[in-house]
This record gives structure tokens, C-alpha cells and sequence, in this order.
């Protein structure tokens, strides 16, 4: 809540998912379900992002001239659990073309982008990263 308020403080926004891939285990053969963000019930764990989610990314990005990517939405291992992180990636590749620098960092990050078949559309790939978000920090 507290980044949430300073966000808002310094009119800048945060956008979180608005639903959420739900499982009732860790494991690629979970029963899944598609819910909103604040309803995953008790015993079930978010896994991925929703498609609504990955809808209002598209939006949110598609005029932005610098993207840096750290880290995966969502458990992109297990096939049920990858739309949400291979949309991103879809959606980074796609206004990298229009222009923009997408900067991918870490490790888990790079991989998806590999697995996507669009690790090449980026800008800038590394997997340091926590040494990508150290130089962004002045570091």
C-alpha cells in the first residue's frame, strides 16, 4: 500500500494484474481457473497472469519508449502457466519493431524470451539480473 501511495504521490502508475490463473497445486497437470486479482481462494495459488491482464499490459505499453523486463509473470516452465509471460514477451518484441528499447534482464527472463522464439526482437538481453536493477539504481 505504501508503494501504491507514493506512486500515486508522484502521478506515476502501477499497474497490477486484474486476474489471475489460479491452481490448486505446483505442478503442470493443476486443476486451473481464471480469476479476478483479489479472488483466489483458500488452498489455490496464483500462477500467471489472466488474459484480461495481459490485454491491459498491451495497452499500457504500446506507446512507451523504454520497457525493462525482470523477471517472468508467471511459472512459464509448466505450459498452463506461460500465456501471460510469453504475452509480455510478445508485446515487448512487437514495440521493440516500433521503436522502442526493451531491456531484458535475469536470468528466468532471458529463458522465456529464448522459448518464446523472439529472444532476438529485444534491444538488450542479459541475465545479470540483479546487476541490470543495481546499474538502474546508480550503483
Amino acid at each position: 500500500k505504501d508503494v501504491m501511495a507514493a506512486a500515486e504521490k508522484a502521478g506515476k502508475e502501477i499497474l497490477l494484474p486484474s486476474d489471475i490463473i489460479i491452481a490448486d497445486a505446483f505442478s503442470p497437470d493443476a486443476n486451473t481457473k481464471v480469476v479476478a486479482a483479489d479472488a483466489i481462494p483458500d488452498g489455490w495459488m496464483g500462477l500467471d497472469n489472466g488474459p484480461d491482464t495481459t490485454k491491459e499490459q498491451k495497452e499500457a505499453l504500446s506507446d512507451c519508449k523504454t520497457v525493462i523486463m525482470n523477471g517472468p509473470m508467471g511459472v512459464f516452465e509448466f505450459e498452463k502457466f506461460a500465456k501471460g509471460t510469453f504475452g509480455i514477451v510478445d508485446i515487448l518484441a512487437d514495440i521493440t519493431k516500433d521503436g522502442a528499447v526493451t531491456i531484458i534482464g535475469g536470468g528466468d527472463s532471458v529463458a522465456a524470451c529464448e522459448q518464446s522464439g523472439r529472444a532476438g526482437e529485444m534491444s538488450h538481453i542479459s541475465t545479470g539480473g540483479g546487476a541490470s536493477l543495481e546499474l538502474l539504481e546508480g550503483k
